[in-house]
Formats: structure tokens, sequence, C-alpha cells
């Protein structure tokens, strides 16, 4: 037997969750590794799966939680054996697959990738999927040119899961970092980050008519997308490029291709979710190297089981401050 948070669908669409006991029979029968789940963590995603929006989950009852970390069980597969620390993001697990809100999970083994050396269980669902996408949108910068005397790098939604880590580490590595965000009462802890900027969300969120600005940035990672985004890009450098990784501002892009033909901008699309494994190894090992650990441990707000309702509720009005660790067996 194991707990588990079940999100579930009346007849009438009406979508609840609650915490149940279920039997190891009930994991998914085409997984080959079953986890001992110890640690999981709250996206922006996960909190679509709790409440049922945005149409990710299709298929009911359903456990959500789209990483998480810990000890393999039993596997059939001979790159795993029981006793191995393992960490899983993305393969759209706790989307389609039923995931880390759990204290058991059996996945594919393609799917999870060794724990870093350097790294406990509940270090990396710090990191989680939020702080995995921040260091591949920091390394899709660096690809594409981007060094620390270039000038100021912007992070958009700085106080988010993404934003966060995506701060410490330009911070880490040299860079001058503006911090966009819309609650005032995150800039002591964004100083602490390494922000040296603070920009009010509403500076931005302003759509001009003018689709170039003043030359600002010399890289952005954007967790915003929607109007914010059009508007960033305006204000790019020549050749700069913008690492784009979330839409908490919407979907819709309304901007022209002016900044990409005049100024040579790059918009670089940030997908975590089918990442290859050497990728995958490659962006780990950078958290390890260029995450500042001590950091990390500020950004971290503790949870369990039972509070993962009401912050998959929190987390879509953007009332979540860094990153949040969910200790399933707590």
């Amino acid at each position: 037997m194991f707990k588990a948070l079940v999100v579930d669908r009346s007849e009438e669409g009406i979508v609840s969750s609650e915490i149940r006991e279920l039997e190891n029979s009930h994991l998914p029968v085409d997984g080959n590794v079953t986890v001992a789940v110890e640690y999981s963590t709250v996206n922006y995603k996960d909190g679509l799966c709790i409440t049922g929006n945005g149409g990710l989950v299709r298929n009911y009852p359903h456990i959500p939680g789209i990483d998480f970390a810990g000890t393999v069980e039993q596997s059939d597969d001979a790159r795993y054996k029981a006793g191995d620390k393992v960490v899983l993001t993305g393969w759209r697990v706790g989307e389609a697959w039923w995931g880390g809100y759990a204290q058991k999970a059996r996945v594919k083994a393609d799917w999870l990738v060794p724990l870093p050396s350097g790294l406990s269980t509940k270090q990396a669902m710090a990191v989680g999927t939020a702080g995995f996408t921040a260091m591949l949108a920091v390394m899709a910068l660096e690809d594409h040119g981007l060094k620390p005397d270039q000038g100021e790098v912007l992070v958009t939604g700085a106080a988010g899961g993404v934003g966060s880590v995506a701060t410490s580490i330009l911070a880490k590595l040299g860079y001058r970092v503006a911090g966009v965000t819309g609650r005032p009462d995150t800039a002591d802890y964004l100083k602490d980050l390494g922000v040296s900027r603070i920009i009010p969300r509403e500076e931005l969120n302003e759509t001009v008519k003018r689709p170039l600005e003043s030359e600002t940035w010399s890289g952005c990672v954007d967790a915003v997308g929607g109007a914010m985004l059009a508007r960033v890009l305006g204000q790019m450098k020549y050749g700069a490029s913008v690492s784009a990784v979330g839409l908490a501002g919407g979907a819709a892009l309304p901007a022209t291709v002016i900044p990409f033909l005049l100024r040579g901008v790059n918009l670089l699309g940030i997908d975590s979710v089918m990442q290859p494994f050497e990728n995958r190894q490659r962006a780990w090992q950078r958290v390890v190297s260029d995450l500042p650990l001590g950091k990390l441990e500020k950004m971290i707000q503790h949870a369990t089981l039972d509070d993962l309702p009401n912050l998959g509720s929190a987390i879509l009005k953007g009332a979540v401050q860094g990153r949040v660790v969910v200790d399933v067996n707590g």
C-alpha cells in the first residue's frame, strides 16, 4: 500500500482531489522501473493538472506530479538496480502517465536520470522541472553567444520557480541580472538571489506601438510570454537572444517580425519535456556546478501531499514564490 494524491472527475465534469491508499497493483503496467518516491515539487503545469485546467489530463482517476526523485525499488532494466537514486522530469509524466505525487511510481527506464553526484533527492526537487528548464534556457543563451561582459540580462517572472533559479545561475556566472516581478514584497528575496535591478511588471506589460525600442538587454530568460515577451523582443540588443520558457502572461504573442529582421534577434524555444538523455545529463551536471546550493535552500518552501490542492491553485495565480519541495512521506 502507498499514499497518493488522486485527482478524479465526476460525471458532471467536476474535478476534485483527495489522498488515497493504493495497492502496488494499481501502478501502470507498462512501466519497467518502480521507484520509492521521496520528494516531488510544484510547477505551473502541476497546478493545471491538480485543478483540471488546461486539458492536460485526459484520463481519470489520475496522479499528478511532473517531477520526482527517489530510490529504485525494483527494475526490469539493466541500467538501474534496487537502491539507485534517480530523478525524473518531463516525458508527460504527471499528465498522461501517473506521476510523482505518490509514495510509489512505476515508469519507463528511458525517462530516468541517475541522481547527479553532489545533489540529494531533496535538492534535486528544489531544482525540479523549473530549475532544469532554467538551466536549459541559460545554456541556450550561451550557445548563441551570450557572455557576461555584454550587458544586462533580463529575467521575467523572476520570483517564480524558473525565474528564481535562472537568476541565481546567471548571477553565479557573473552576469548582471535585471529581474521583472509584479510583487514588490519579493524585492529582498530577489536581491538575495543576485538581481542587481528590479523592474516592476507594469513597466513591461504595456503594449507599445513601436516595434523597436532602445537596445537594452544582452539576453533574456522569459517565463511570462504574451505582451511582455513582445515588448522585450523590441528591446533586445543587436543579435541578442531570448529563451522562451513559459506563458504565465498568455500564449498569444502580439509582436512583429521587425526585431528579427532589423536586429537579428533570436527567439529560442525551450522544451524540457522531451530532451534526450545526453542533454539531461549535461544540464543536471551544470546545475551542480553553476547553481549555488546555499541560495537554492533560500528558495524552498516545504509541503506535504495534503498541501497540494491549495498549492495547485496558488501557483496558477502567481502566488507561489521560489520552489516548493513536497515530502510525499511527510
